[in-house]
């Protein structure tokens, strides 16, 4: 890392808030990040109320709407804005470069993108049109936290002699589409021996009793509901079925062969969970035909090879570094902002 003096003292915002069914993984990326920090640094979290809360050892503000997410920033006077809120709009944006020197977004598809200093794009789409240069797009800036970091490579360790293969079911934590109600369903009708394990998200909100009723109707097959670290059972799995989104850069990091399903437009756009990089990918989830399915989940299983050949793909992408990089740009940007924001504009009422 380049070494930066940060001298005096210096603020950071980091505004998380739930979007497009992305789970925990953008505020367990936040704490990582803040975490990562110097102490010369203080960090205050902004959160959307009902939203996912940001770790209890920060600051943190919460707040209703975007005019209060303004005022918010007014009131801080903070030299540098991470930000993960969805994509945004110039506005937005211009509106907000008028009081923070430096703004850092993750995974901004929106126009206000283009006027921040850097866009963390994690998630990226198949659109291969050249990007700006502030963006940083692709699987290396993936983060893994202290929940993940544990199970690294964990797809190379030795299973018990005739333990029966181990199949994870988890579409997120909310599962809008009630994917995981079809992928039981078809794999009802599954043939080989195998244990199954159902894992429901904390906001899932469809009919459990149906799922459970259907979890008795096939051996070794059981229903749970996630509480406290889910990867240590993903972790366990032979084979893993999920969404797109950043649960398939989590499952890479361990190395597991995984089967992914889209639960909407914006999941069946993503380029990262691909056979090129070890994922079998069925495409949207409501349209996957059962056949399609079982067989996507006895490849791997029957065949060694094959599931050799999409651990050795995920473990080669060498992910879970990306905190060095995010780290060397924020203290890149609180020494040099591009902005000079007036002290008066910084302290004033924007509104």
């Amino acid at each position: 890392m380049i070494p930066i003096n940060i001298n005096p003292k210096k603020k950071i915002a980091i505004y998380v808030c739930d979007t497009d069914q992305k789970g925990t993984y953008p505020m367990r990326r936040a704490q990582t990040i803040a975490d990562t920090l110097p102490d010369a640094i203080d960090v205050v979290f902004i959160y959307l109320k009902g939203s996912t809360p940001p770790p209890s050892t920060y600051q943190s503000v919460p707040i209703k709407d975007n005019a209060s997410f303004i005022n918010t920033l007014t009131t801080l006077n903070v030299d540098l804005l991470l930000r993960d809120s969805g994509s945004t709009s110039i506005e937005d944006v211009e509106r907000i470069t008028t009081i923070v020197p430096a703004v850092i977004h993750f995974d901004d598809f929106g126009e206000g993108g283009k006027a921040v200093d850097l866009v963390v794009q994690t998630l990226y789409t198949e659109d291969h049109e050249k990007q700006p240069a502030h963006y940083l797009v692709g699987p290396s800036s993936f983060i893994a936290d202290e929940q993940l970091s544990p199970f690294k490579r964990v797809g190379l360790q030795s299973k018990q002699p005739q333990s029966l293969p181990h199949l994870v079911i988890s579409f997120g934590e909310e599962d809008p589409g009630n994917l995981t109600y079809r992928a039981l369903r078809h794999i009802l009708q599954l043939q080989i021996p195998l244990k199954v394990t159902v894992l429901l998200g904390e906001k899932y909100s469809h009919d459990k009793t149906e799922l459970q009723m259907m979890a008795l109707g096939r051996r070794n097959t059981h229903v749970k509901e996630r509480q406290g670290n889910p990867l240590a059972l993903l972790a366990t799995a032979d084979i893993i079925l999920c969404a797109s989104g950043y649960m398939p850069y989590e499952i890479a990091f361990m190395g597991i062969p995984c089967i992914v399903l889209a639960q909407n437009d914006f999941e069946a756009s993503l380029d990262f969970p691909k056979e090129k990089h070890g994922f079998i990918h069925l495409g949207p989830g409501r349209k996957v035909k059962q056949s399609s399915l079982l067989n996507a989940i006895m490849e791997p299983l029957l065949h060694e090879s094959l599931r050799t050949k999409a651990i050795n793909r995920q473990l080669a992408l060498n992910l879970g570094e990306g905190g060095k990089i995010i780290c060397e740009a924020i203290l890149y940007a609180l020494e040099q902002p591009k902005r000079l924001v007036p002290e008066g504009k910084r302290t004033s009422d924007m509104l």
